[in-house]
């Protein structure tokens, strides 16, 4: 089967072990099931394993995606769950210190068919798009996460996101906007604050910009380049949620600041199944869709994962097979 697959790991050059060719159809265990996949979205984690985070060279060749929909052996449209607990695990699978997403241990969703655990599989309504469905269960549930779940975020509260374009990033600004708090986005590019600003974003500023006013909560993915600045936005008491460190992950911890004004600090990643079958159910409910920079057949993935290296995306990038 056509498969999008890391060869080899280069950290400096990622994209170098980037391959797209014949893969072996899926093989699994039981209590598994083969989706045949519609559409795919990509994600930074795939650029991530490329450069060997995640990923070691004894597992290679490794087909690369963790979100995918598709379809059941029954023909049932079904959107993939990509966060895989063990077999004993009950409860927040994302709690699990043994869990996994695909493409780290089993094969990914970038390819033709794709095994998951049949517990992995939730029904796609059939009002949301294969191509929609695909971008959910990373950038977005993980965005879902950080605001409702770990974010505790409240209708009329002031949110900072910092980052404007990315899957997250505007994933953040729609579900925000969409429960009535009010959405701030920082970004280096005019053009990315001003999709920002489409997106529902009441204000965008320049990154490392000072805000009006203090935040009651800020949406952290970038890490070094802006944490400062999020410390430095909150109101006393206000929560900074983290799922991310992009830019580099030991920036000062500002614990001075953090400890005077009560500040919290708070780790997300990713969400559960029950988390995004939540969020698929929002995202009818308030007829919202996840913004989709470029559509495009798997064979053209290097151009794909050449878009999301250089930052030139707003929104995400799926593929259709």
């Amino acid at each position: 089967m056509l498969a999008v697959y890391a060869k080899s790991i280069n950290p400096d050059d990622p994209l170098a072990g980037l391959e797209v060719g014949e893969r072996p159809e899926p093989e699994h265990a039981d209590g598994w099931t083969t989706i045949d996949v519609r559409a795919a979205a990509l994600n930074h984690h795939d650029l991530w394993s490329l450069r060997g985070v995640g990923l070691g060279e004894d597992s290679l060749p490794m087909i690369l995606g963790c979100d995918a929909a598709g379809t059941d052996p029954e023909g049932n449209a079904v959107v993939v769950h990509s966060v895989i607990a063990s077999d004993t695990w009950r409860g927040d699978e994302t709690l699990d210190p043994k869990r996994t997403l695909l493409s780290e241990l089993h094969q990914g969703a970038l390819a033709q068919r794709v095994a998951v655990p049949k517990r992995n599989v939730i029904p796609k309504p059939a009002e949301l798009s294969f191509e929609h469905a695909a971008c959910l269960p990373t950038a977005w549930l993980t965005a879902y996460r950080m605001l409702f779940t770990r974010g505790d975020i409240k209708p009329g509260m002031t949110v900072l996101v910092q980052g404007a374009s990315g899957g997250v990033a505007t994933a953040l600004t729609v579900l925000a906007s969409a429960v009535g708090a009010r959405v701030w986005v920082t970004s280096r590019s005019e053009d990315k604050r001003r999709s920002a600003l489409e997106l529902g974003a009441e204000q965008a500023f320049e990154s490392g910009a000072r805000l009006p006013e203090r935040v009651d909560a800020v949406m952290e993915t970038v890490g070094q380049a802006t944490w400062a600045h999020s410390v430095r936005s909150l109101k006393p008491g206000g929560t900074l949620v983290v799922s991310g460190a992009t830019s580099g992950s030991a920036p000062p911890a500002e614990l001075n600041r953090v400890f005077f004004l009560q500040l919290s600090v708070i780790g997300s990643t990713m969400g559960t199944k029950d988390e995004l079958e939540r969020l698929i159910r929002f995202c009818l409910e308030r007829d919202i869709r996840p913004t989709i920079h470029a559509t495009m057949p798997l064979t053209q993935a290097h151009e794909g994962f050449q878009a999301l290296l250089d930052g030139d995306v707003v929104g995400k990038i799926v593929f259709t097979v």
